[in-house]
């Protein structure tokens, strides 16, 4: 008796624009037919064992802003379709860690 394999399930995940095309570009490559067939490949020929997920560790702060600053990043936050928290690591990725020498 053939072995029946288990039906598919959905699974809905949120992935950057950039991967998404990665997966096209595969799909393609590879000649499957669809996304899914990607994915099932990814996921039967990775190394999970052997992979160290990067991650950044996350904890919240609270930290008190004008507001006219919270109107400006709520602002921006729309027109750049972001979140006001991607929009707050930009600015302290991008603020030097050392400030100007003053003038005597």
């Amino acid at each position: 008796m053939a072995k029946k394999s288990k039906p598919s399930a959905p699974l809905t995940f949120d992935l950057p624009e950039s991967l998404i095309e990665r997966i096209d570009v595969c799909r393609k490559g590879h000649g499957f037919a669809t996304a899914s067939e990607v994915v099932r490949t990814a996921i039967a020929s990775f190394d999970f064992n052997g992979c160290k997920p990067v991650r950044d560790p996350h904890r919240q702060i609270s930290v008190r802003i004008t507001a006219d600053q919270r109107a400006t990043l709520k602002r921006y936050a729309r027109q750049k379709d972001a979140s006001v928290g991607e929009l707050l690591r930009l600015a302290l990725e991008a603020l030097p860690a050392k400030g100007a020498k003053k003038k005597k």
